[in-house]
């Protein structure tokens, strides 16, 4: 479980951040996944640059925020103590108000009276603050109270990361994941961690197939704007993409399809889910919800899909104050990291083989039953047998074990053995 120690401790490293979609939070977010891989580039765009039908939005930044009783000075709620406290994007207010008056500007959950829920205002000036229930319970009603958030809007700009790494093809898998949400750790930041350790888990091969693109952005609009720049050379180059989110918890994995269904990312995804993982949830394309709603949209068509543990909006934790460090752990975080790294090496394995030979090859004088002669002898070289059956070079290595019934992981091994006695060819 090394990796997903490491990617938990990198995960509370950040969780105290004030993210948002714009502003020094993803900055200094970035700055701190960089310390890990050198190779991120931070990158920007301007406040009221256009993105196809959207203006990446005006800066925002906040020093602090709270209510406090005019009779008592009591502050009964702080920014400082969770930056849930307050919606995202809140313009400035300094006002005393009745509690008649204050409560519009209020939000809670009774279905999660301990939770503080996250919210939002990104797109419309407004403000207000967010608490548990049973905090709303013991606020007087008879009180006045000073609500003061300070904050400003103000020309800048939006930031995102992204790192390549070449591969012996321009053709490209890709990875997207968002930097935008303040302490949720499944919702947020159990993507940015993975990716960060896929990414050096490609950096150790020798050499890699496929080149690799992972970008770090503010989800939706950083979708957008990072499509409006790249578009042609991504649908040119993209043979296969996932949008990595709650990946960090230990509920069963989830599989949400690209719009089309029938990519190579949902036929590497679901081989892998049916024959390693077995016990999965899979949900429709209308249950979309983060940015596979771009990539996947009429005109974009980007072979992009998911593959999560608890999928966005089915877990109770889900934008509020208990998806923390308790609901992420290292074991959750690690079924991911493995899940992925085994999904990297399907695709970097994915290739139509043809055999060299007619009829049944002599395996005996090539010694392959020694070579293989792990668990039942007899298994490994029916399903040897059974691959070079169908390596008529119509088949890849996923078509293969999906006829076989098998991991196309699994079959690596018996197509490099195949390979290394030159029974069979790349086509």
């Amino acid at each position: 479980m090394k990796e997903g120690k490491l990617m938990f401790e990198l995960m509370k490293k950040l969780f105290p951040i004030n993210r948002s979609i714009t502003g020094e939070g993803p900055r200094q977010s970035l700055k701190i996944l960089r310390e890990h891989i050198p190779s991120l580039e931070i990158k920007s765009v301007k406040s009221g640059e256009k993105c196809f039908d959207w203006e990446v939005p005006k800066e925002w930044h906040i020093e602090e925020a709270y209510i406090e009783e005019t009779d008592t000075g009591k502050k009964v709620i702080d920014f400082k103590n969770h930056n849930l406290h307050v919606v995202g994007y809140s313009i400035p207010v300094d006002k005393v108000l009745t509690f008649e008056e204050l409560d519009k500007h209020l939000f809670y959950r009774e279905d999660l009276p301990d939770a503080i829920p996250y919210i939002t205002s990104y797109y419309s000036p407004n403000w207000g603050f967010c608490l548990s229930y049973n905090q709303h319970k013991t606020l007087d009603k008879t009180k006045k109270y000073r609500a003061v958030i300070k904050s400003k809007h103000f020309d800048g700009e939006l930031n995102y990361g992204e790192v390549k790494l070449k591969g012996k093809s321009d053709k490209e898998i890709f990875f997207s994941t968002y930097i935008c949400h303040p302490s949720l750790a499944n919702d947020n930041l159990s993507g940015p961690v993975l990716a960060t350790y896929l990414i050096k888990y490609l950096q150790k091969k020798k050499s890699l197939n496929y080149s690799y693109r992972f970008i770090f952005i503010p989800e939706t609009i950083g979708s957008i704007c990072y499509l409006s720049k790249n578009l042609s050379e991504l649908k040119e180059k993209v043979q296969a993409g996932y949008v990595l989110t709650c990946v960090g918890d230990e509920g069963k994995f989830s599989y949400l399809p690209s719009r089309n269904g029938n990519t190579l990312a949902d036929k590497a995804a679901l081989n892998l889910l049916n024959y390693e993982i077995k016990d999965f949830k899979k949900y429709s394309y209308l249950d979309r919800g983060s940015d596979e709603r771009q990539y996947c949209y009429p005109g974009v068509d980007l072979p992009v899909c998911l593959v999560m543990k608890s999928k966005f909006l089915t877990f109770k934790e889900y934008h509020t104050s208990l998806d923390n460090l308790d609901f992420v752990t290292p074991k959750g975080l690690q079924e991911s990291y493995e899940f992925y790294t085994k999904l990297i090496d399907v695709l970097e394995n994915n290739k139509k083989y043809i055999t060299n030979v007619l009829c049944e090859p002599q395996l005996g004088k090539r010694g392959l039953y020694h070579t293989i002669s792990t668990g039942n002898i007899s298994d490994k070289i029916k399903v040897l047998r059974n691959f070079l059956v169908y390596t008529d070079g119509s088949n890849d290595l996923i078509d293969i074990a999906n006829i076989l019934g098998k991991s196309a992981f699994e079959l690596i091994e018996i197509k490099n053995i195949l390979l290394k006695h030159k029974l069979i060819e790349e086509v």
